[in-house]
């Protein structure tokens, strides 16, 4: 069963618009956990525009289900995550001043560096996955650093979704079938909806796990968060 994780950066977001602790991150996250998410995604970025230092740590002593922690290899990163220690962390290639995550990485590249930090985190037990489009060579590469997993990088599918599913899918189900040929776990993310994510599911039925932030954050204040939950745990049945 694909596992759903809920990115709670927005939410943090919203709190520190008015400074304070409304919305409470700890008990947004808990009460994500009682409605049914079976993980919490957060991606601190060095200017604490949303999910905060202080925030991971909080999260870390009171989470019952899975902790992925997002953001790009910075020492600063890479020694707040080794010693939270969550139970996956997710490499992305953002810049600092990135407002979200707009591409995957260039494995061919970055290979030796990516080798490095996955070697670090899983030595202190953090499963890892590297964000990722579907070019297979970037596939092939990722798995030559030891990674456990890739993240695809959903973008481009939910952009041209309404115009042609199937086409839009197409490269997504090929990287799909690759990664599992190397060996490598799959999960995806960004601008998945309730609007795409079935379809995605339905051709890629055997993801692991989808990080949705974004557009779940934004369906609960329509539907609240409860029933928001249960409607994106229906689109991965």
């Amino acid at each position: 069963m694909t596992q759903l994780s809920v990115n709670i950066n927005k939410i943090a977001t919203l709190r520190n618009a008015r400074g304070g602790n409304t919305p409470n991150i700890c008990q947004v996250a808990l009460d994500c956990e009682r409605f049914g998410a079976q993980g919490i995604t957060v991606h601190p970025r060095p200017d604490e525009r949303h999910i905060r230092i202080a925030d991971v740590w909080d999260l870390r002593t009171i989470l019952k289900t899975e902790f992925n922690i997002e953001g790009y290899p910075s020492p600063e990163f890479i020694h707040l995550v080794t010693s939270v220690k969550p139970n996956q962390v997710t490499l992305v290639p953002d810049p600092p001043e990135a407002i979200t995550s707009s591409a995957g990485w260039d494995t061919v590249t970055n290979l030796e560096f990516l080798k490095t930090v996955v070697a670090d985190f899983q030595e202190v037990g953090i499963r890892v996955s590297i964000f990722v489009d579907t070019n297979h060579k970037n596939i092939e590469f990722a798995a030559k650093t030891g990674t456990d997993r890739v993240e695809l990088y959903t973008e481009p599918f939910a952009t041209y979704y309404l115009k042609n599913r199937e086409k839009a899918v197409k490269p997504f189900v090929e990287a799909a079938i690759l990664a599992k040929k190397l060996g490598l776990g799959l999960n995806a993310g960004h601008d998945l909806s309730l609007e795409n994510l079935s379809y995605l599911h339905s051709e890629i039925p055997w993801l692991e796990e989808v990080s949705i932030g974004h557009a779940l954050i934004s369906d609960a204040l329509y539907f609240g968060l409860e029933d928001t939950i249960k409607q994106y745990k229906k689109q991965l049945i």
